[in-house]
């Protein structure tokens, strides 16, 4: 008897894998070709890069080297400027806490920014234990720092400023060229925490007068546990007191066993951003657009948080008014998202970067951010349009609530 075919689903969501993945902001799935470059060090390649006696070492050695170029000509740095960590919250620490204790004679004095992420905040607040001041600048309610603000928050004693590229909750970019500018005219040591900027916009070290710049793998389709930090070596040369001692690995900044696999993960994933730079930023950004425009065509009451012109391609952050975000997220099953950074997603708090905008607790409560990835696609996008609106829907009518924006609150009223 012949086998009876099974008919196919004509629904979209039976063609798709669920949930859509649309939480890159937090992470990123591993790319295929960075997992194929991995492999081979993870299996017969498996050589400790500082044994330099045998062939397992070399090849270990070699495979660090090449990644060590891949990283910087992503961000148009040299190759021997990049020190391999276990990511970016350590690249932080290791800018922040190092610069600041090795440049003690020189000042005490840190300018950073409220907005931050805290791998940069805490460093701060742990500096500050031991005597440093820090300045913590607002921004405004579309979340960009102010210049003329920055200046004048610029002392005799100042001797670094950390200002992230690109805010991983609202996804403002901050005019980090001019702040380079700024503080280089001043003798002023500049590092970026580019985490989500890097393989969505253009940075260039150089032209951008950054001194020190914290990359992270798996917000670029790389591997969890690798990071990268840039660290200029000349006009001027930066000196950084290491974290960590033992073994003087990462030219004496950075001892400990290099995590082979995952540096060559990274420098795969950071040579993929740069081939895909000429198209992914626009590919994303119109798939954002979709989204928002979806989403705001079958809603009232929903805010948008951040500046619209000063954003990464691929970011959202709406708040839906009558909707608390948790809620929300708890009750859409079939697209993954969040409420602000992973590292607060567990939290009660409302988020310290939308009430720095102005936001009110409530409005902030009820914000979520979308942030689209290399694998999205259309259809992606409009089913997930289609399930916001029912849940938001849902909510509303459950908890009686009007569906009205507070104004007030931000500056772009959808």
């Amino acid at each position: 008897m012949a086998e009876t075919k099974r008919p196919k689903s004509c629904k979209i969501e039976d063609q798709m894998n669920l949930p859509v993945y649309m939480d890159h902001h937090a992470t990123t799935p591993l790319d295929p070709g960075v997992l194929e470059a991995m492999l081979p060090f993870l299996r017969e390649k498996f050589g400790n890069a500082a044994s330099c006696t045998h062939s397992y070492g070399w090849d270990a050695q070699a495979a660090v080297e090449r990644a060590r170029k891949q990283v910087a000509g992503l961000i148009h740095a040299k190759p021997e400027e990049i020190i391999f960590t276990s990511g970016a919250t350590e690249s932080d620490n290791l800018a922040i806490k190092g610069a600041a204790r090795a440049n003690r004679q020189r000042g005490n004095h840190l300018v950073t920014l409220a907005i931050e992420h805290h791998a940069v905040l805490d460093a701060c607040r742990r500096l500050e234990g031991e005597g440093f001041k820090v300045t913590y600048m607002p921004v405004n309610p579309d979340g960009v720092l102010s210049l003329k603000d920055f200046a004048q928050a610029l002392t005799d004693q100042t001797i670094l400023a950390s200002v992230m590229a690109a805010n991983n909750e609202i996804g403002t970019l901050e005019p980090i060229r001019e702040i380079g500018k700024l503080c280089r005219e001043r003798g002023i040591l500049f590092h970026t925490d580019a985490v989500q900027a890097i393989g969505k916009i253009e940075m260039d070290v150089e032209a951008m007068s950054v001194d020190m710049l914290s990359i992270s793998a798996h917000k670029i389709y790389g591997p969890k546990g690798v990071g990268a930090l840039y660290v200029r070596q000349n006009d001027p040369r930066l000196n950084l007191t290491p974290l960590l001692d033992g073994g003087g690995h990462e030219r004496g900044l950075r001892s400990g066993t290099l995590n082979v696999p995952g540096i060559v993960g990274l420098g795969r994933a950071c040579e993929i951003c740069r081939q895909k730079m000429p198209q992914e930023p626009d590919r994303l950004r119109a798939l954002r657009d979709r989204l928002k425009a979806g989403i705001l065509n079958g809603l009232d009451g929903v805010i948008i948080n951040g500046s619209m012109d000063e954003r990464l391609p691929n970011n959202l952050n709406l708040s839906f008014a009558g909707v608390d975000a948790e809620s929300f997220l708890m009750a859409l099953k079939d697209v993954a998202l969040s409420s602000g950074s992973a590292c607060n997603s567990a939290g009660d708090s409302p988020s310290y970067v939308l009430q720095a905008l102005g936001l009110s607790g409530d409005v902030a409560a009820s914000s979520i951010r979308f942030g689209l990835g290399r694998f999205n696609t259309e259809e992606e996008v409009d089913f997930a349009v289609e399930r916001i609106i029912e849940t938001v829907k849902s909510l509303r009518e459950l908890s009686s609530l009007p569906a009205t924006a507070n104004p007030k609150a931000t500056g772009h009223k959808a």
